[in-house]
């Protein structure tokens, strides 16, 4: 207990200013949660999925206002000790899972052998949200950050020919009621790393199935990549990659989409 105690402080002690304000932050610039919500927290077993659910944890025993808590694994075909390591970290964090078993691997390998990556996201997601739904929640968390989010502007971008970034919040299309959140959003993935390093944690890196099978070299290993080459001559660039989804000016845009629906410059030109 004593352990887990020291886990908790440092998060709001030793890395208050680059973990527990960021994540503050986000909750509030985005309104993220609010009274009486009933969030699920979705645990992967990875550094990300725990550091959200120990913050979540200290605003709920700390925040003005009350919301419940439930964190959920899904396990999609986890090897026996990748389960064992999600299991056993629960239990030394003090994060009461609620596992659940499905055949998410076996499926999306079935459906599409080569590239089951894309399927396997899509499934993964909707058990969480029926498993969200069954448990009376209202919200759903996930565990992505800040670099996800400048890497997600980027890959639009360069491979998509778009500019999309990653929101962080979204009502679900599916399943009515229920809303996915992203309570790290401006968390780093440097300082989760660095909160694990001090509080010697070890987290599964990737419980994949997939990870040997498909292209180990992805499109959001190159972004990383680049974005790393970047930062040697500017050390402002994930900044200035985030702003830019932020000062978006209509009148420099060729054309953007409004409710589905495209507003081109040419229909407006002559009235300026």
């Amino acid at each position: 207990m004593e352990k887990v105690r020291e886990i908790e402080k440092s998060i709001i002690k030793k890395f208050r200013k680059d973990i527990w304000s960021k994540f503050i932050k986000g909750i509030k610039d985005y309104q993220l949660i609010s009274e009486n919500d009933k969030i699920a927290v979705c645990i992967s077993g990875g550094k990300d999925s725990f550091a959200l659910a120990k913050c979540l944890q200290e605003l709920q025993r700390h925040g003005i206002f009350k919301f419940d808590l439930e964190f959920i694994v899904m396990n999609p075909g986890y090897k026996s000790e990748t389960q064992k390591q999600i299991i056993e970290n629960a239990k030394l964090l003090n994060i009461p899972i609620t596992m659940f078993d499905t055949d998410v691997f076996a499926v999306a390998e079935k459906l599409n052998e080569k590239s089951p990556c894309y399927m396997c996201a899509r499934m993964r997601r909707g058990y969480l949200y029926s498993k969200a739904k069954e448990l009376g929640c209202n919200k759903i968390a996930l565990g992505h950050h800040f670099d996800d989010v400048i890497e997600t502007i980027l890959m639009n971008v360069l491979y998509g020919g778009e500019f999309k970034t990653m929101m962080p919040k979204l009502h679900s299309k599916n399943f009515d009621g229920l809303e996915l959140i992203r309570p790290l959003y401006l968390v780093k993935e440097e300082s989760i790393i660095n909160w694990e390093k001090y509080n010697k944690l070890t987290f599964s890196n990737c419980a994949c199935a997939f990870s040997k099978k498909v292209d180990n070299d992805s499109k959001r290993k190159e972004i990383k990549n680049l974005i790393t080459t970047f930062r040697q001559t500017n050390k402002y660039i994930e900044y200035n990659i985030f702003k830019s989804a932020e000062k978006i000016n209509l009148k420099t845009i060729i054309s953007y989409y409004s409710s589905d629906q495209e507003q081109h410059f040419l229909d407006s030109y002559d009235e300026l």
